[in-house]
């Protein structure tokens, strides 16, 4: 019971990293119209989670919790800078960047030393240096024993979590088609994770393109809710 404690902590919306913060190019995708209504915002989503998350985000998680539990932290750097070359435009890496680092900032105060070896990006670190979200999100499951598959699922809800609560926002939707939203990802959940599990390192990547291009897009957008 302790554990699943534990990844409810690690996966609360209460959590102080800002998250909240950005639509990871959901908002860009709003004003251009590719995403009008409650199916266009499933289909945007879904399409991220199989071809984004479940394809580069959750397999390198994996690779990471593996890595810290043999005590690998070269295997932890390698597979952190993997996935922040990976983040193609300027505000996903500034993204990555400040959850990574208010996440450190957070497991530090809870006596977590590992963090300690990962600098502040505001301390102008070498980029090297900076950790992801999912590099100390992968350091707290291991050390509070929560197993990958777990933990793959808990990353997978939390980011869904908060990319429906972007869609109610921008869309607009209602709170009722927020929670089929929500019900409707769940129920893939399970084969993206086990999907993600089985990923061999030279199939990792992303498939999809147009939330690329909305990304690089919403760095000049005139008005905006979101950071990303």
């Amino acid at each position: 019971m302790q554990t699943l404690l534990r990844l409810c902590h690690l996966v609360s919306p209460a959590l102080p990293i800002g998250a909240f913060g950005y639509s990871q190019a959901l908002e860009q995708a709003v004003e251009l119209g590719w995403v009008r209504d409650e199916a266009g915002a499933l289909a945007w989503l879904d399409g991220q989670t199989r071809q984004a998350m479940g394809t580069l985000d959750l397999p390198l998680l994996l690779r990471m919790h593996r890595a810290w539990r043999t005590g690998d932290i070269a295997q932890v750097r390698h597979w952190t800078q993997q996935l922040m070359a990976s983040r193609e435009t300027a505000e996903l890496r500034a993204e990555e960047r400040h959850l990574g680092g208010a996440l450190r900032r957070v497991l530090d105060a809870l006596g977590m030393i590992e963090v300690r070896q990962w600098f502040d990006p505001s301390d102008r670190a070498p980029p090297e240096s900076e950790p992801a979200l999912a590099t100390l999100f992968s350091l707290a499951a291991w050390r509070w024993e929560i197993e990958p598959e777990d933990a793959l699922c808990g990353y997978l809800w939390a980011w869904s979590e908060n990319q429906v609560l972007a869609a109610i926002k921008l869309v607009p939707l209602g709170q009722s088609a927020g929670q089929r939203l929500l019900h409707q990802l769940i129920a893939g959940m399970p084969e993206v994770v086990e999907r993600a599990m089985m990923l061999p390192d030279e199939a990792i990547g992303v498939g999809v393109f147009a939330p690329l291009l909305a990304s690089a897009l919403h760095e000049t957008q005139y008005t905006r809710l979101f950071r990303s």
